[in-house]
């Protein structure tokens, strides 16, 4: 790898490799006990830490994350050899949404026995390896950073299987004339979707690890944290410009993409074979198909071979990041609205994607107002008033933000003068419903959108007193198994939906993972792509979120995901307005989300619908994008089959073109360690 190739984005997402107590701790009073603590930083404020005890070649290690409300909280133990790996480690605690877990590994003899979450098992080795923990803190990856520093070529195998890679990328020197510290900066990578930056001091102890949005920093230095996530977002722009000029194809002539099938989503069927001529970002042309048709000389001519051309699906709950917006691409989302980010840098990256140096969907962005409160969560504005509150509406205004976005903690009864001034601005109020009201005082108070159908469903089952800021918001969707969907209170709100023209932005495949995610099994919404991921992503997926103290919570949590969806079933028939969202930024969960919609019971071509055309409308886009059409965008994917046959046909898009560029999937996925789902069609160039 070359200097500057990549950086982590650190998240509570990513701490979410969390675990809590060890057996027999270090004593910290002995004379050769050393002790690090370093805080966790997200949008300048400290959500948490990570505090570890060394004594010779043993190590405590506490991890404590609390923001929004969530967070990984756990202990952990490791021994080591001389050589800096570790032959023992036991971790056990709860994880992001309070599930308990347990870990432990060992390596006696020449053979390394594990047991985590996501697997367990035996292997023998004949040369140093590290363990990829399936559930531990950030203090893993300085473990995995010494060992490689210690390691002839910085590269060694992990267990279960992998390559773990270490690269110095550069020194920096941080902080005034009087107070600098010289900084050692690493990449560490092979085994996880996203490498990560990690710092050293010159005494080789753990400094930072960070992204270009929150870093994990040593406890009293963090003034710096602001200065490496810069180097972070300067470094990681350094790889996405690259990898634009490597994976983005621009033609100065008129190309063709011919016979193919254009699928009119409202319409819900596809035409009669078809070649679409674009020049520069436009579509130009769509013509008849009949095969030894004569196009331009020199034209550049892609074979669709009979294949589906579809509009570019949407994403409308995303939060952008630099490593987001090839998964998107490769995944045929071509458009996404960001619901929640750090101002700066969402602004500085819609820049660089209109100016064309990244690649990535283009972003519609939410204005994202939180109130404060312990359980706060760290995006966006915090306002601490209501006129804080009314100021950020102000703010995201006077930068043309279209909609504005609440969340758990902000102070229901300020909602109604937010709605009113985000209206009086020509934008959109949406988001989370505040902890103690529900959907229907929110719909009253002048919502827009409600987001995340289980905001909108915890209405129908908690008491008022009880806190949604906490992982509750979760947890209780487990007693909608005993929901009545005919009950007043249920017609009740999904009148005042269609009455009051507010959408839903469901997100249920986010509520499938966290729900339905079983320890040591690949849920259902992973299935048709988890095997192509990298091992370390493929573990972490196969976890329990959720604590289940018995078969009957297990079952609670199956019934009340199912009555999720019989819910969304609802919507649709009652003519409520569904907006395809996932939290998420890989794409591949945009996929599967539209699958839930059809095992809801909604029609295939409502539900392609729903993912291509009715964003774009609802967004304002309608003239320029949703269909392919003479004098539109040229936005689309290729795919081999037919949607609307087997919707499955959307998981392996063979080519995608956004504002007239061309990528092709599979390249994208050999960039990004993947392996790639389906090839780039046949290319002609006419003479």
């Amino acid at each position: 790898m070359k200097p500057a190739k990549w950086a982590l984005m650190i998240t509570a997402a990513f701490a979410v490799l969390g675990a809590c107590s060890t057996a027999d701790e270090v004593d910290k009073d002995a004379p050769s006990a050393t002790m690090q603590s370093l805080n966790i930083i997200q949008n300048g404020e400290v959500v948490g830490y990570v505090k570890a005890t060394e004594n010779g070649d043993v190590m405590d290690v506490e991890y404590y994350v609390d923001s929004n409300g969530r967070g990984p909280k756990h202990t952990e133990r490791l021994v080591i050899d001389a050589q800096g790996v570790p032959i023992e480690w036991t971790i056990a605690g709860t994880s992001l949404m309070g599930a308990d877990i347990t870990e432990d590994f060992e390596l006696k003899d020449g053979v390394a026995t594990w047991n985590s979450q996501a697997d367990s098992g035996a292997v023998s080795l004949d040369a140093p390896a590290l363990y990829a923990v399936n559930d531990g803190s950030p203090w893993a990856n300085y473990i995995y950073a010494k060992a490689l520093l210690a390691d002839a070529d910085h590269s060694m195998p992990v267990i279960p299987s992998g390559q773990l890679r270490l690269e110095q990328i550069e020194g920096v020197t941080l902080g005034g004339a009087d107070t600098s510290i010289d900084l050692d900066i690493y990449l560490l990578s092979g085994i996880d979707m996203s490498p990560g930056l990690i710092a050293l001091d010159k005494d080789g102890a753990f400094f930072a690890e960070f992204s270009e949005s929150s870093a994990i920093i040593q406890d009293g230095h963090e003034d710096l944290a602001t200065p490496l996530m810069e180097l972070a977002r300067t470094l990681k722009v350094d790889r996405a410009e690259k990898l634009a000029k490597q994976l983005r194809h621009t033609y100065d002539a008129a190309f063709a993409i011919s016979n193919v099938r254009i699928l009119a989503p409202n319409a819900g069927a596809l035409s009669d074979p078809s070649t679409v001529i674009v020049r520069g970002t436009q579509i130009e042309t769509v013509e008849a198909y009949a095969a030894g048709d004569a196009l331009a000389d020199g034209m550049t001519v892609f074979d669709g071979q009979g294949g589906t051309l579809m509009p570019g699906m949407y994403d409308m709950h995303s939060h952008a990041s630099l490593d987001s917006g090839l998964y998107y691409i490769a995944a045929g989302v071509t458009s996404t609205r960001d619901m929640g980010n750090n101002n700066d840098f969402l602004a500085d990256l819609m820049t660089k994607l209109d100016a064309g140096t990244i690649v990535g969907p283009r972003i519609t962005p939410a204005g994202f107002i939180e109130g404060r409160s312990p359980f706060s969560a760290r995006y966006g504005i915090i306002a601490s008033t209501e006129q804080e509150a009314l100021d950020a509406v102000e703010w995201y205004a006077a930068r043309d933000y279209p909609f504005i976005k609440i969340y758990n903690s902000m102070n229901p009864a300020w909602v109604p003068a937010m709605a009113a001034r985000t209206h009086e601005k020509g934008m959109r109020i949406i988001g989370h419903v505040p902890a103690f009201t529900n959907a229907d005082n929110m719909i009253k108070a002048g919502y827009d959108e409600i987001t995340h159908i289980n905001q909108l469903m915890l209405g129908w089952l908690l008491a008022p007193d009880e806190d949604t800021r906490t992982p509750l918001r979760l947890t209780g969707m487990a007693r909608g198994a005993e929901l009545d969907l005919d009950s007043e209170k249920v017609r009740t709100t999904i009148s005042l939906m269609k009455e009051n023209n507010v959408g839903i932005d469901p997100t249920s495949v986010i509520l499938e993972r966290l729900m339905l995610s079983r320890a040591g099994a690949t849920a259902p919404g992973d299935m048709d792509y988890l095997d192509h991921m990298p091992i370390g992503y493929q573990r972490y997926r196969k976890r329990t979120f959720v604590t289940l103290e018995d078969d009957a919570a297990d079952r609670a949590y199956v019934e009340g995901f199912r009555k999720t969806l019989e819910t969304l079933k609802l919507l649709y028939d009652a003519g409520v307005r569904i907006l395809p969202g996932t939290d998420d930024g890989t794409g591949f969960t945009v996929h599967r989300e539209l699958e839930l919609y059809h095992e809801a019971g909604i029609p295939v071509p409502a539900v392609l619908a729903i993912g291509t055309q009715g964003p774009a409308e609802y967004l304002g886009y309608g003239a320029s994008l949703g269909t392919i059409e003479a004098g539109k965008l040229a936005d689309f994917v290729l795919l081999s089959g037919d949607p609307l046959v087997d919707l499955k046909a959307i998981k392996s898009p063979r080519m995608v073109v956004k504002n007239g560029d061309v990528y092709f999937p599979e390249e994208i996925y050999e960039a990004l360690a993947i392996q790639p789902f389906a090839s780039a069609p046949p290319m002609i160039q006419n003479e």
